[in-house]
C-alpha cells in the first residue's frame, strides 16, 4: 500500500513537499506561518554574512525570485493534494515575502527583529490589495499574497531606516 501524499495526477513529489513546508518547518506548531518566516530570517541573516555588502541587496532579491519561481508550483501541487486552497503547513510563501521584507536592510538584530515584526503584521492584516491577491489561483495566490505583505514590510522598514529609526 502506497502511503505516499497523492496528488490529482498521482503521487506527490518529494521536491513539492520539502519545498512548500521548507523543509518541514511548516509542520511545526503553533503558528507554521510565524515559524517558516522566522526560518527565513535566520537563514538569510546567515547567508548574508557570507555575501559582500555591495550585493546582498541584489541577492536577497535573487533568493526571493527562486523561492518564488520553485515554491509557486510545490505549493499549487500540496494545495491540490491535501484539498485546501491554502495549508496552514505550505510556508514557502513565507519565506519568499519574508525575502521580500529584508531586501537591502542591514546586518543588525533590530533590522531583523523590525522585518520579521513588519512582514507578519501585513501577512496577517492583508491590507489592500494583498487580500485580493489571494484570490488568484492555487500557488500563484498562495505565494503572491505574501510577496505583497513583503514589499509593504519593505517600504515601511527602508522609512524606518531612513529616518534613523533602526540605527544603532
Amino acid at each position: 500500500m502506497n502511503s505516499a501524499p497523492q496528488s490529482a495526477s498521482g503521487p506527490l513529489p518529494a521536491w513539492a513537499t520539502l519545498v512548500a513546508t521548507f523543509f518541514g518547518i511548516g509542520r511545526v506548531r503553533p503558528g507554521p506561518g510565524t515559524w517558516g518566516s522566522l526560518a527565513a530570517v535566520m537563514v538569510w541573516a546567515a547567508a548574508s554574512f557570507l555575501i559582500g555588502p555591495p550585493h546582498r541587496a541584489i541577492a536577497t532579491i535573487l533568493a526571493a525570485a527562486v523561492v518564488t519561481i520553485i515554491g509557486t508550483p510545490a505549493a499549487t501541487l500540496v494545495a491540490r493534494a491535501s484539498g485546501g486552497k491554502d495549508p496552514q503547513f505550505v510556508v514557502i510563501d513565507e519565506v519568499a515575502g519574508q525575502l521580500v521584507a529584508l531586501v537591502g536592510v542591514p546586518l543588525a538584530w533590530k533590522s531583523f527583529l523590525a522585518g520579521f515584526i513588519l512582514f507578519r503584521t501585513f501577512d496577517i492584516w492583508k491590507p489592500f490589495p494583498i487580500r485580493w491577491l489571494e484570490r488568484l489561483p492555487e500557488g500563484t495566490g498562495i505565494v503572491v499574497d505574501d510577496l505583497g505583505a513583503g514589499l509593504y514590510a519593505l517600504a515601511i522598514m527602508h522609512l524606518l531606516l531612513h529616518w534613523g529609526l533602526l540605527n544603532g
